[in-house]
């Protein structure tokens, strides 16, 4: 019993003390460190956007894009291209006549189409692409020209104030006027001033009738109607009677010979004006044989023959006008 009661006593010391032992303090829970964030990194250069899109965002050409959203070319003028487009300024539509711009708009798929489709040319044209007098068809069919003066380059009559605006599907030359395409009068009396091509030209000169019988029997008609360009040495009706007698109809019967052969002689390729040539000057003709121009006292000649008229201007080319049939080299 006495042991009991000393045990009892020496476990109320021992929790006694561990009461008024000091407490440990609780192991504090390290934070995992934060990660440190890349810096984000800077976008791509966007792309430009589409013509249309350019000339929204410039904010100087809302006249243009409402005349265009009202004659249906928006989506013509978002889609693939290239396109370049001369596009007038708000201040230039501006100065037309009063009621100009309301009238056309009234009537979008009429006039106000044409003049659109007249500020555009196929292609991209940059500013370096230009030269004086250089002319360029646009997408409404009339052609527009360049002049290059002073450092200033014009369409017709406008002044481009700002070029080579890049787009997507093309590029914007910034005009200060609005031009016009010719009227329909006018485009036909242009058309009637263009010349025909090299086989027209000689067909309406009246002088060159077996040169051209010549050529249609040789199959070259449409050669020579072609693109080109060509420079043709044609001889007149007189210069093919002087030929010993007999020798036409010889070559007539046999076409596909010693004709075509002549006939090529006499054409070199590209177009060679008068002023081009010099005393001495060799070119080769489509037969492969070439010619020799001799000048001397203002007087030219193509191996034998004498050019008696020159620079007759064809839609493909030129004609000179020679007093004698010059023979390719025998073989």
């Amino acid at each position: 019993m006495h042991f009991m009661k000393t045990l009892a006593l020496l476990l109320v010391v021992a929790l006694a003390t561990a009461a008024c032992a000091p407490v440990a303090p609780a192991p504090t829970a390290t934070a995992a460190p934060t990660p440190t964030e890349s810096p984000a990194e800077a976008p791509a250069d966007e792309a430009p956007g589409t013509i249309v899109d350019i000339a929204v965002s410039a904010g100087n050409f809302e006249t243009l894009v409402a005349a265009v959203s009202a004659a249906g070319l928006v989506e013509t003028l978002q889609g693939e291209g290239p396109f370049t487009v001369f596009a007038p300024t708000d201040e230039a539509f501006a100065a037309l006549p009063e009621g100009t711009l309301e009238a056309l708009l009234a009537d979008p798929e009429g006039q106000l189409t044409q003049i659109l489709l007249y500020h555009v040319v196929p292609g991209k044209v940059m500013s370096s692409d230009l030269s004086d007098g250089m002319t360029a068809e646009t997408v409404q069919g009339s052609p527009v020209t360049f002049s290059i003066a002073d450092g200033v380059v014009k369409v017709n009559d406008a002044t481009v104030i700002a070029a080579d605006i890049e787009a997507s599907n093309g590029v914007i030359h910034v005009i200060d006027k609005v031009i016009l395409p010719p009227s329909e009068e006018e485009a036909e009396e242009a058309a009637a001033e263009t010349p025909g091509t090299i086989p027209e030209v000689a067909a309406a000169a009246g002088n060159f009738q077996t040169l051209l019988a010549a050529v249609t029997a040789a199959g070259l008609a449409d050669a020579l109607a072609g693109e080109g360009p060509f420079t043709v040495f044609a001889p007149t009706d007189e210069a093919f009677a002087a030929l010993p007698e007999g020798t036409v109809e010889s070559l007539l019967a046999d076409p596909q010979g010693a004709l075509t052969q002549i006939l090529l002689y006499h054409v070199v390729p590209g177009k060679v004006m008068s002023s081009d040539l010099s005393d001495g000057m060799t070119a080769e003709t489509l037969q492969g044989a070439p010619v020799t121009f001799s000048i001397a006292d203002g007087v030219v000649k193509v191996n034998d023959a004498t050019v008696i008229a020159a620079d007759i201007e064809a839609s493909n080319g030129v004609i000179h006008v020679i007093d004698a049939v010059i023979l390719p080299p025998s073989e």
